[in-house]
C-alpha cells in the first residue's frame, strides 16, 4: 500500500475515524449486514465477525450524556459506565443505534448492572467473565464463547463454520501484529512521531469497520514513519501510560504529558498493548478454546491475581526504555484504584523508575491541576 498523503493528514484521519464511521455503519445496515457493538477488550470479536457481522466500539468517553445517565444511575459511579449508558439511553451514539445487539461482559459490578438497564431498550448478550485466569476459569470462559456463538447463529440465522472462524482469527491476528509493528516505531530515541499521533491511530482503528483492510494500512503507515521520520524531534523523557481506558475526554492526560516536555512511548491501556499483545493460536485443535484463552489472558485489574498486567508492564518498560510511568485512574473505578498500590510498589521498587497515579473523570475542570502535577513529575525525571 502506497502512502500518498502527508503523515499529519493521515493521523488526523484516524483521529476523525469515529465520526467518519457513523455514515459507514449506516451503509452496512442498508446492505443488511448485521452490526455487533461492544465496550470491552474482552469481547471476542472473531466470533461476531465469523457470523458475518461488523463489529464496532460503542461511545463511552465523553461527559456529554452523563447528566442523562444520572437520572437512572448513581452519581458516584465510574464516568465510563455513566457515559456508556447515557449515550445509549439518549440515542446519541449512531453505532449503538445501528447495533443489532450489544455484547457486554461482567468486568465489574457497575457495568453488569448497567447492562440490565440497557437491555430494556436494546438486545444485550452478557458474557460472564471469570475474575481469575486459572484453568477452571478458562473452562467457564470457553463455554461463554460457545454460548455467544450459538446466540449469534440464532440471532442472525447463520452458521459459524470452522473455516470462517479461522479466517476471522487470522484477520484479527494480522491486525494485532500490525499494531505491534506500528507501536514499535516508538522504540527509537528520539521517537519519529509524538505519542499523541500514535494514540490517534490506535484509538481510531477501533472504529474501522473493514477489518481485513486494516493490517495493510497500519503496516504501510509504520513503514512510512520509519522511512520518513520527523527529524526535528528531540530526545525527551520517555513515558509509559497505564491504567483505565483512554480516549475522548481523557486525552487530556496525553496532552498534559506531551505539552509539558515528555513523550509517550507506550500505552499499556486497553487501547494499547494489552489489546494486541497476545494472539490466538491458529493451529489449535479447538479454535474456541484458543480464542477463549487469548482473551482471558488479558491483564486487567478485574483479574485476581493480575500477574499478566505486571508482566506486560515489565516487558514494555524494558523494551521502550521508559523513564517514568503515569497511571490514569477514573473516579470510582475501584479495581484499578485498589491495584494502584501494588502497581506503584512494582514500578518504583522492582523496576526502579518514578511513578505517578492520577485520578480524573470526563470533565475538563481539572486540566490546570493535571498540568501542574504532570509538569512537576516530568521535571523530576
Amino acid at each position: 500500500m502506497k502512502i500518498i498523503k502527508d503523515l499529519p493528514e493521515i493521523f488526523e484521519e484516524f483521529a476523525d475515524q469515529r465520526k467518519n464511521s457513523f455514515l459507514a455503519v449506516k451503509e452496512y445496515k442498508d446492505k443488511n449486514i448485521p452490526v455487533v457493538g461492544s465496550y470491552c477488550t474482552y469481547f471476542p470479536r472473531e466470533i461476531a465477525e465469523a457470523a458475518g457481522a461488523a463489529t464496532v466500539s460503542l461511545c463511552s468517553t465523553s461527559d456529554e450524556t452523563i447528566a442523562e445517565a444520572e437520572k437512572d444511575l448513581p452519581k458516584n459511579l465510574c464516568p465510563l459506565i455513566k457515559s456508556s449508558y447515557g449515550f445509549a439511553k439518549a440515542d446519541k451514539c449512531p453505532f449503538f443505534y445501528f447495533s443489532d445487539v450489544v455484547v457486554g461482559e461482567t468486568t465489574c459490578d457497575g457495568k453488569k448492572k448497567m447492562y440490565e438497564l440497557m437491555s430494556e431498550f436494546k438486545p444485550v448478550f452478557l458474557m460472564e467473565l471469570p475474575n481469575s485466569q486459572s484453568e477452571r476459569s478458562l473452562d467457564l470462559w470457553v463455554q461463554e464463547v460457545i454460548d455467544l456463538k450459538n446466540f449469534l447463529e440464532e440471532k442472525f440465522e447463520t452458521e459459524i463454520t470452522d473455516e470462517k472462524l479461522l479466517e476471522t482469527v487470522k484477520i484479527e491476528n494480522n491486525i494485532r501484529k500490525a499494531m505491534k509493528n506500528l507501536a514499535g516505531v516508538m522504540k527509537a530515541d528520539p521517537t519519529p512521531i509524538s505519542g499523541y499521533d500514535l494514540f490517534k491511530v490506535l484509538y481510531g482503528s477501533t472504529f474501522k469497520l473493514e477489518r481485513e483492510k486494516l493490517p495493510e494500512e497500519i503496516n504501510a503507515l509504520a513503514k512510512e514513519i520509519v522511512e520518513n521520520p520527523d527529524t526535528s524531534r528531540e530526545k525527551k523523557p520517555r513515558i509509559l501510560v497505564t491504567g483505565c481506558p483512554l480516549g475522548g475526554a481523557t486525552e487530556k492526560i496525553i496532552k498534559a504529558i506531551e505539552d509539558n516536555g515528555a513523550v509517550i512511548v507506550s500505552y499499556e491501556n486497553c487501547t494499547g498493548e494489552k489489546n494486541y499483545d497476545n494472539f490466538v493460536d491458529e493451529n489449535a485443535d479447538d479454535l474456541y478454546r484458543a480464542i477463549a484463552r487469548r482473551y482471558l489472558d488479558i491483564g486487567c485489574s478485574v483479574m485476581t491475581p493480575d500477574q499478566n498486567r505486571f508482566d506486560l508492564l515489565s516487558r514494555l518498560i524494558d523494551e521502550y526504555k521508559v523513564d517514568g510511568v503515569v497511571e490514569m485512574n477514573l473516579q470510582a473505578c475501584h479495581t484499578y484504584a485498589i491495584e494502584s498500590h501494588s502497581i506503584r510498589k512494582f514500578i518504583t521498587e522492582e523496576k526502579n523508575i518514578p511513578f505517578i497515579s492520577i485520578e480524573t473523570d470526563y470533565s475538563q475542570a481539572d486540566i490546570g491541576q493535571l498540568n501542574t502535577r504532570v509538569s512537576a513529575f516530568i521535571e523530576m525525571l
